[in-house]
């Protein structure tokens, strides 16, 4: 039985407690408001970004998991979060001398400015645009540079269930396709993020860097269309390609996932139709 702290327990950091628990595992969920997680992971009140908050860790962990999110969507909400907090997680766990045989942090294919449908995997340049990205980068840098093992996850966009936005713009009909060459985008259904992460927990010897991301690049128009067909409604409008969100002319890469692949996983759900499919089927 291992012993094993996640800090932050939320969409994903919860599922992968539950996985874990399931395998006797002895889980503690680390949140400033731990009253709500399932009873098979113990609470753990406690806030990365105090430090003081962090003095009396669960003792002889074994595995440690940084799945923390940060409340605000800014740079002083990231560098909060994912540099002072992770510093502050590592500090503690060295002040009270443990010797965790592996830490795992969720980072994302933000850190990648590549925007031209380029493919992307470990070895390609990351050299983030945006203040999410530079802050995650920074966050990786510090925990290679930990006294620990460590892994870092890069994960793509998430969904799963209760995270159904594109399906609902389909069903509300205000879905829109930008005409002109496809938007690719990547995804990891969240309970792939969850097995990814007990995956590379459990082998013997990771490689310090994973991209996570699914079999099939999409751009979200192929996305709508396919969903407005299991939906059986019209298929959403295009609008003029000079209408680009944002963040749709930042993210047009493809991820390739072919070292998590390599390492012996298997997508639960290798494509969004497989992903969405399920979403569907609940409801």
């Amino acid at each position: 039985m291992r012993r094993v702290l996640i800090a932050g327990c939320g969409f994903v950091g919860t599922k992968l407690g539950l996985e874990l628990a399931a395998d006797a595992d002895e889980v503690w969920g680390l949140s400033p408001s731990p009253g709500d997680l399932p009873a098979e992971i113990h609470p753990f009140a406690a806030d990365v970004t105090k430090p003081q908050t962090l003095r009396d860790l669960p003792a002889s962990l074994d595995l440690v998991f940084f799945t923390v999110a940060p409340e605000r969507h800014d740079d002083e909400g990231y560098a909060g979060v994912y540099v002072d907090g992770l510093r502050n997680l590592v500090d503690a766990l060295r002040a009270q001398g443990q010797r965790p045989r592996r830490m795992l942090f969720t980072s994302s294919t933000a850190v990648y400015a590549q925007g031209d449908g380029e493919w992307v995997d470990e070895t390609s340049p990351a050299q983030p645009q945006s203040f999410s990205g530079r802050r995650l980068l920074e966050a990786e840098s510090l925990l290679r540079a930990s006294p620990f093992p460590s892994v870092v996850v890069r994960l793509a966009g998430i969904y799963g269930p209760g995270r159904g936005r594109m399906v609902s713009s389909v069903r509300d009909g205000t879905a829109t396709c930008p005409d002109g060459p496809g938007v690719f985008t990547n995804r990891i259904h969240r309970d792939d993020c969850a097995g990814v992460l007990r995956h590379l927990a459990t082998i013997p010897d990771p490689l310090p860097l994973y991209l996570a991301a699914d079999n099939e690049p999409a751009d979200n128009a192929t996305v709508l269309r396919w969903l407005a067909e299991q939906l059986d409604k019209p298929a959403p409008p295009t609008r003029p390609a000079g209408e680009l969100r944002p963040w749709e002319r930042a993210s047009s890469k493809r991820c390739r996932n072919g070292r998590l692949i390599a390492s012996g996983y298997r997508l639960r759900f290798p494509t969004f139709r497989e992903g969405y499919g399920a979403i569907l089927r609940e409801g």
